[in-house]
């Protein structure tokens, strides 16, 4: 099958975000398809590595989180909590996890990851936690820059993300805007600028070409 210009355009730009990572000492890799991404994903997991991860629709939507819940891998699963009190345990326990899965909000063209965060074990693993991150993110999620970037993760992936919990009070639940709120039930607390991995290579990304996540 011949390719889409689409394609053709993100393949481009991918080569390009892949030198502006790797020139802030992320490993970085782009993957055309879904299927590509969860097998180069897979490879970076050491064998004998617990793994735990964060909220991540990218990683469900290439069957990379079927894989690693399918029972051939030691994982930390936060929703095998009984409670909240439980889950939350669970989610400091990922953070002594081997490799943490995650996904990013957004990527800035010269290669910075911004995200935002309700509770914070995300950030917290991806910036002081387990020593392999892993960062899946389709080509969707670039931005032009850093301010573009953290725009993109508070007018589009936060207010899509609120959608999946229909009882927050927040305006964004109820407009589909970032009413920049305060609310008790906000899910904009944390937000992180990683402009530059250390120690080095700690953070994989791996770029797919296809439209994934929010």
């Amino acid at each position: 099958m011949s390719k889409t210009p689409e394609m053709i355009r993100n393949e481009k730009a991918g080569a390009c975000l892949v030198k502006a990572l790797e020139g802030r000492c992320f490993e970085a890799y782009y993957c055309e398809t879904k299927e590509e991404a969860k097998e180069k994903a897979l490879s970076l997991i050491p064998e004998g590595d617990v793994i735990s991860w964060g909220g991540c629709g990218t990683a469900e939507e290439i069957g990379l989180m079927d894989e690693i819940q399918s029972g051939k891998y030691k994982v930390i699963d936060r929703a095998t909590g009984k409670d909240r009190a439980e889950s939350l345990q669970l989610m400091r326990q990922g953070l002594l996890a081997d490799t943490y899965i995650a996904g990013t909000n957004a990527i800035s063209e010269d290669g910075q990851l911004v995200n935002i965060d309700g509770t914070g074990n995300r950030v917290a693993a991806m910036t002081f936690g387990p020593s392999n991150i892993i960062v899946v993110a389709g080509m969707n999620k670039v931005a032009k820059n850093v301010e573009d970037a953290l725009t993109r993760a508070r007018s589009i992936a936060a207010p899509i993300n609120c959608q999946r919990f229909p009882d927050k009070k927040t305006p964004c639940v109820k407009t589909g805007l970032c009413g920049d709120c305060n609310s008790p039930d906000c899910i904009c607390n944390y937000i992180s600028t990683i402009r530059r991995c250390s120690p080095p290579k700690k953070i994989k990304v791996i770029l797919i070409g296809e439209k994934l996540g929010f």
